[in-house]
């Protein structure tokens, strides 16, 4: 991205996180407040990505420091890959039969009985409207204006009872 890209993304971000601090006052539950704090600390840490940025750049063109390229290079592929997690995150590994909940311990996913052996993996399911309340145009224009992707599931456990 140019300067100006990186001046504008910067700006949106911002933007963003008064919207949504200002936005967090009219929240009547503790899980919309939440919502909206995990909002908030993500945004921070984008605009925190977005600030080394253009520091980064700044270094390459004034020729300061040698290495800035390098590090201007793997600071924007890390923001490329950037992603807002407001609940829970899921990592699963079939091959060991393991999965993980927001970078918990790894868990095994076999159980077995006098019946046979079963594999219960938990599932991603994702927030209604209702859930997200006021939240959800924010996102939905985050998405637009940044392309900055905003996962909001929980884990469910469907084969095992739920949870």
């Amino acid at each position: 991205m140019t300067t100006d890209q990186n001046l504008m993304l910067y700006t949106r971000l911002s933007g963003f996180r008064i919207v949504v601090l200002a936005n967090r006052f009219g929240c009547e539950t503790d899980f919309t407040r939440a919502l909206h704090d995990r909002l908030l600390e993500a945004l921070e840490a984008g605009i925190g990505r977005v600030r080394t940025i253009m520091a980064s750049e700044r270094s390459v063109l004034t020729g300061d420091d040698e290495f800035a390229e390098y590090q201007l290079e793997g600071e924007t592929e890390i923001f490329g890959r950037f992603t807002i997690t407001l609940l829970d995150d899921l990592e699963t590994d079939f091959d060991t039969h393991e999965y993980r909940i927001n970078d918990g311990d790894w868990i095994n996913a076999l159980t077995a009985d006098y019946t046979g052996v079963d594999i219960g993996y938990p599932e991603m399911v994702a927030l209604t409207v209702d859930e997200f309340g006021s939240l959800a145009p924010i996102i939905k224009n985050i998405k637009r204006e940044t392309g900055i992707t905003v996962n909001a599931s929980r884990v469910v456990f469907a084969r095992c009872g739920g949870s």
